[in-house]
């Protein structure tokens, strides 16, 4: 039996949990790792302030070991109960990915409802090359 995307998709929002962009800046401030799952040229446009990029397609082989995995907020936090958040523009990628993380056993990850989309129309601020308030991520 075949399926198409938006079926994928809810069939994974099923199975994991959403927070709002308000909820995200809460995650992120009890010490939620940001993780943008677009794609480098997406990310370099706009993404959430302190937010990491790692892309869907390569997430699970590489999320282990890249470098703000090993920054744990509490070094008695294994990598795999780190509180992570994850994002995209409109929320399909961010909930696929999630559940691929869940499978994985990630025990505390979470997607962002309505991407980066829902983050602008909520007036969050974007980190964008043009800010010149310095490094963030």
């Amino acid at each position: 039996m075949t399926i198409d995307v938006n079926s994928l998709v809810r069939q994974a929002l099923a199975r994991i949990q959403e927070i709002s962009p308000l909820e995200v800046t809460a995650a992120r401030a009890d010490g939620a790792l940001l993780i943008d799952v677009r794609e480098p040229d997406e990310f370099a446009v706009g993404h959430l302030p302190q937010a990491i990029n790692l892309p869907r397609g390569v997430l699970e082989f590489k999320i282990q070991a890249h470098p703000a995995m090993a920054c744990q907020a509490s070094e008695a936090l294994s990598l795999r109960e780190r509180p992570l958040v994850l994002y995209c523009l409109t929320g399909g990628r961010a909930a696929l990915a999630a559940d691929s993380l869940q499978q994985l056993g990630f025990e505390r990850v979470k997607s962002m409802a309505g991407g980066i989309t829902a983050w602008r129309e909520a007036g969050l601020p974007l980190h964008t090359p043009t800010d010149s308030s310095g490094p963030d991520d």
